[in-house]
């Protein structure tokens, strides 16, 4: 799996069967929020969205950013993921 940075449209994306899933985010004040996390049906059940959402805030916190989110998926994740919670 290739997870794709587009950082001019501020997104991480894969695409896989001709599908493309990703998370959208934006930066405010040193810290990368997940707005959208979008996993179409069709490639759904694969792990796709969490390694998005990790992707994007590895990323996060090695340019010295903290994390948070928005969407709904993504907070999910980050409570199952203590070390990446905002401090």
């Amino acid at each position: 799996m290739e997870i794709i940075h587009d950082e001019k449209n501020k997104k991480f994306f894969l695409t896989t069967d001709g599908k493309e899933a990703y998370v959208s985010y934006a930066i405010h004040n040193k810290t990368m929020d997940i707005l959208h996390t979008v996993v179409p049906k069709e490639i759904g059940g694969r792990g796709f969205a969490s390694a998005l959402v990790q992707a994007a805030y590895d990323y996060a916190r090695s340019n010295g950013m903290q994390c948070a989110a928005t969407c709904t998926y993504a907070i999910s994740w980050i409570d199952r993921h203590p070390e990446y919670k905002k401090i």
